[in-house]
Order: structure tokens, then C-alpha cells, then sequence
């Protein structure tokens, strides 16, 4: 029989690593990816919900929506703070499968809220605030990752972790539009359905919008057994909280929440905003068509930006990657919203996601060197007990970052769709949140090159 609990893990030495190591982190890999992509599925249901609501009956402002997908957001960020510490509490095992069972509450409670348009707007912001439970899980899902491989390999298990995982926000976008137009679990589960008149085609649809939340849970049951049979909690990892709050005192964790909200906080806030977005700039466009395909290039460019920082560095991509953002809004998606020029708006907005998901995966490449390395110098010339001693002590110090770091990052998903909404209803237009955007990713710039990336920077990584 298989144990669970993993008593000696050594993933620098080579030995260890190629003869059991590398099975076992691959295998806790591959079981944690689905996980994470549900998550971000439930975690980003109100990114295409709200677009939708009017073709279950709801009729709500422009304001209220994109508050709606911006509090899950906002939860999300707050659960991940309590998150990022307790897989070296608990065990990685037990928390990956307790997590996912508990995104059951708001996938269940959607379904049924959303088949009834009298549900009151208070109990769609409950529910809201309860999606923010799969946001939680990034943060517990990359720390415990981070334990399982060494350093050479920790920006491609992240970027994988990571990247795919953010699959789940563009197939929730994608799926959401198909499953809401069908009966698919029959009256008694989907309910009757609501007929919508659509004056674009002067045609009658039927919409069942419960079945948003009901289609992920026969997925969240089997990924919650996968992960409690089939995963493994790493004894060395065990930490207390008292032991892992020394991040708090960290310069650089701080600052690496700064540009992860730059990376990660632009992703996931255009991923909650992007349909909304859409909708209120071109009300002639369908939206379902589109809105998946921004947040499906900036999962899958996530891996390859771990790859990539993996071989030329993180900060270098990193510094490149905000100049780049920069340069897109100046250049691409400000010019396409003054002159109406949907492909335009669509090609540089699916551009600014690729390199959000590079930049995901260069700072999560970033973070296991720059603690590795503090740690390493401090050990330096004090034996191989110490080194070792450091090396571990860095691991258990950069999960808890990682965690962290998620979680201060997601914060953007609440204030970029919350930037839009409040800009179009002061101004008429987004400009005046995008140049706000601009200027914190010059900030994002400036941090990332004076740190880490010129010559002679504190911690070149």
C-alpha cells in the first residue's frame, strides 16, 4: 500500500531525484493541475455569468456586474493570504483535496440561485464572495508544488502548475455560453429555463443559467478523490505559521507582490473584466465568441514563460515583459477604443494576456532563486550540514512567498474590473484605468531592474 506521507525528500540530490523523486513530484503534479483548473473555473464563473445574466431574467447596471466579477476577486485575495500558509500545517494531500471539495459550495449554490430571476441581489454577491474560494487555492496549490522539485526544474513545475491551472478561466468562458443553452441534467436538476428574446436576431432561446455552477461538480467530486488517494504530503515541509511569518520580514517578499500584481493581478483582473469590457465598448459583438480567448493565451503562455526564465533568467523577462504591457495599452488597445476597431482591440488585448502569462511564469521562476540564493550566502563556508540546513529552510521560505505573493496579486482582479467600471461611469470610457495601469507598470519596471535584473543588482535571479 502506497503511504502518503513522504519522510525523506531530497529533490537537489541527483541520486534521489532520478531514482524515486522524479516520479513522485510528476505524479503530485499532474493531479494538482486539474484541481488548480477547477478552481479558477469557479473562481472566475462571474466573469461570464454576469455577461449573461439578462438571458436568465436578471436585469442589473452596468456598475452592479462588473462588481459582481470583481468581488470574487477580492475574496479570492483575501483567502489566499490564509491559504499560502497552511499546506506546510496541514500537508499538501490533505489541503489539495479538502480546498477542492469545498469549491462544492458555490458551484452548488449558483446552480440553484441562478435558476430563479427573483434570487435578490444580495444572495448573487454571497454567492460571489463564495467563488473566491477557488481563488484561495492558488496560493496552496504553488506553495506545495514548490516543495517537490529542485531548483533547476522549479520554473517549468510552477509554470505548469500555474499556467494550465489558468486554463480553467478560459474554459469557463468558452463552456459556460454552451452549457447554459441546454437542458443538459433535465428538468428536475436544470430546471424549467427562461425565454429570452434576442433583439439582435428577433429570435426565442431558452437559457437554463443554473447549470454554470451544477456542470463542475461531478469534476470537483473526482478531483477531490484524486488528489486524497493520490497525492503526498512531504514530512520536512511540516512548518508552523510562527515559523513560515518570517516572509513578513522579507524585503523581497514585498516586492515581488508588487510585480506579481503586476503579472498575475493584470491576468486575472482583465480575465474577470474582459467580457464585461467588451460588451460595454462593443455592444454589437457577441460576446461569447470572444471573451475566452484572451485569458486561453495568457494560461498558455504561463509554462513557456517559466521555461524561458528557466534558461535566460526571470527579471530579464520579467523587466521586458512590463515594457511590453506598457507599450501595448499606449499603443494597441487605447488607439482600437478611439477608433472602434473591434479586431484591433481583440489581437492587442489577446497580446497584453500573453505577456501577462510570461511575466506568471518568470516572477513564480524568480522567487524559489532569490531566497535560495539569500540563503545560500549566509550558509556560505559553514559546511555542508548548514548548506543543507539553508537550502531547506529556503524552500518552506519561498512556498510561503509563493503563496503570498499569489495572494497580494490577486488583489487585480478586483480592482482592474473595478477600475473599468468606475472610469465608464465617471467618464464614459475606460482610458482614464488604463493609464493608472500604465503608470504602475513603469513602477513594475523600475523594481525589477534596479533588484534584479542590471548589472549588479542586489540579487541578480
Amino acid at each position: 500500500m502506497m503511504s502518503h506521507v513522504l519522510n525523506r525528500w531530497e529533490p537537489e540530490n541527483t541520486e534521489f531525484w532520478n531514482k524515486e523523486g522524479s516520479s513522485i513530484a510528476n505524479r503530485n503534479l499532474w493531479i494538482s493541475i486539474p484541481s488548480l483548473m477547477l478552481a479558477f473555473a469557479v473562481w472566475m464563473l462571474w466573469s461570464v455569468v454576469a455577461a449573461n445574466l439578462d438571458k436568465g431574467g436578471f436585469h442589473f447596471s452596468k456598475d452592479q456586474l462588473f462588481f459582481l466579477t470583481a468581488l470574487p476577486a477580492l475574496s479570492g485575495a483575501t483567502l489566499r493570504i490564509f491559504y499560502s500558509f497552511l499546506v506546510p500545517v496541514f500537508g499538501g494531500r490533505k489541503w489539495t483535496a479538502i480546498s477542492t471539495a469545498s469549491l462544492l459550495i458555490p458551484a452548488i449554490g449558483m446552480g440553484f440561485a441562478l435558476q430563479d430571476p427573483t434570487t435578490s441581489y444580495s444572495t448573487l454577491l454571497i454567492l460571489a464572495l463564495l467563488c473566491g474560494l477557488g481563488g484561495g487555492n492558488f496560493s496552496s496549490s504553488m506553495a506545495n508544488i514548490s516543495f517537490f522539485f529542485p531548483k533547476s526544474r522549479k520554473g517549468y513545475a510552477t509554470g505548469m502548475n500555474a499556467g494550465i491551472g489558468n486554463l480553467g478561466v478560459s474554459v469557463v468562458q468558452f463552456l459556460t455560453p454552451l452549457v447554459i443553452s441546454s437542458a443538459m441534467f433535465g428538468v428536475a436538476i436544470s430546471g424549467e429555463g427562461f425565454l429570452f428574446h434576442n433583439p439582435k436576431t428577433n429570435v426565442d432561446h431558452l437559457f437554463w443559467l443554473g447549470n454554470a455552477g451544477f456542470v463542475w461538480v461531478p469534476f470537483i467530486i473526482a478531483a477531490t478523490l484524486a488528489a486524497w488517494f493520490g497525492m503526498n504530503d512531504i514530512a520536512s515541509a511540516k512548518a508552523s505559521f510562527a515559523d513560515q511569518a518570517i516572509i513578513f520580514k522579507r524585503k523581497h517578499n514585498w516586492l515581488m507582490c508588487w510585480l506579481y500584481v503586476g503579472t498575475f493581478g493584470s491576468f486575472i483582473g482583465f480575465s474577470a473584466g474582459f467580457a464585461m469590457l467588451i460588451k460595454a465598448q462593443f455592444p454589437e459583438i457577441e460576446v461569447a465568441k470572444f471573451a475566452f480567448l484572451g485569458p486561453l493565451a495568457g494560461a498558455l503562455a504561463r509554462p513557456i514563460g517559466g521555461m524561458i526564465a528557466d534558461k535566460v533568467g526571470g527579471a530579464r523577462l520579467t523587466f521586458w515583459v512590463f515594457v511590453a504591457m506598457a507599450l501595448t495599452i499606449i499603443g494597441g488597445i487605447l488607439p482600437a477604443l478611439h477608433d472602434h476597431q473591434f479586431m484591433v482591440f481583440l489581437c492587442a488585448f489577446i497580446g497584453m494576456f500573453i505577456l501577462t502569462g510570461l511575466g506568471n511564469g518568470s516572477t513564480f521562476c524568480m522567487i524559489p532563486l532569490i531566497f535560495q540564493i539569500g540563503r545560500e550566502r549566509a550558509a556560505a563556508g559553514k559546511g555542508e550540514l548548514a548548506m543543507k540546513q539553508a537550502r531547506l529552510d529556503a524552500a518552506k521560505e519561498s512556498a510561503a512567498v509563493l503563496g503570498f505573493s499569489g495572494a497580494i496579486g490577486a488583489y487585480g482582479g478586483f480592482f482592474i474590473p473595478q477600475g473599468f467600471g468606475t472610469s465608464i461611469k465617471l467618464t464614459g470610457s475606460p482610458d482614464i484605468a488604463l493609464y493608472v495601469f500604465v503608470g504602475f507598470y513603469v513602477t513594475c519596471m523600475v523594481i525589477t531592474w534596479w533588484y534584479y535584473s542590471r548589472k549588479g543588482a542586489e540579487v541578480p535571479c
